[in-house]
């Protein structure tokens, strides 16, 4: 589940804003058995994601409150991957999340591009147009009904990345997302 805001009016119908601080993060469903109202008046609306993959690839990050040691993790992850002394603060990769994920003008998700042997497990691609996780060194196309069983990887080839580059630094530092059944089983 993720959490960027309050993306909601009082009726509980969703505005245009699709964010409403740079803070996105990701959160799990369960905790504590405590039941919490997906649009509570004034406060975040939830957000529900496919998997961590899915996740990390729209700019998201695991929450400090409810998953405080995959934070740690991830925060961890982060400064080794940039070669820091210490964790950095979640304003400080959220900032950097923020700058990487959308653009300002079109508001449209940021890509790049990269060597598809080049990217880490848990990345997500565009793939003969569709989204696409990075495992193993296999490629599990994605859809609704979960991952496809994984196909090989064709060599050198450059591919649309949907992962911000942040993410990416994370996932080659060692992060592991928490992934879909459908594809931990391929």
């Amino acid at each position: 589940m993720g959490n960027r805001g309050s993306l909601h009016s009082v009726d509980r119908q969703l505005g245009t804003t699709r964010w409403r601080s740079k803070a996105w993060i990701c959160c799990v469903l369960d905790w504590k058995g405590v039941q919490r109202d997906p649009m509570p008046p004034g406060r975040w609306t939830a957000l529900f994601f496919f998997d961590e993959a899915v996740a990390l690839a729209a700019g998201h990050r695991p929450c400090a409150y409810c998953r405080r040691r995959d934070f740690l993790l991830y925060a961890g992850a982060w400064a080794a991957g940039r070669g820091l002394a210490a964790r950095p603060r979640a304003a400080e990769m959220d900032a950097q999340l923020h700058l990487e994920r959308v653009e300002p003008r079109t508001r449209h998700q940021r890509t790049t591009v990269a060597e598809l042997a080049d990217l880490p497990d848990g990345a997500m691609i565009r793939y003969d147009g569709s989204p696409t996780l990075v495992l193993g060194g296999k490629l599990l196309r994605w859809s609704w009904q979960g991952y496809a069983a994984a196909s090989e990887v064709p060599g050198h080839r450059e591919v649309e990345v949907l992962t911000p580059p942040a993410n990416l630094v994370v996932l080659k530092a060692g992060f592991t997302p928490l992934l879909h059944l459908s594809a931990i089983g391929n």
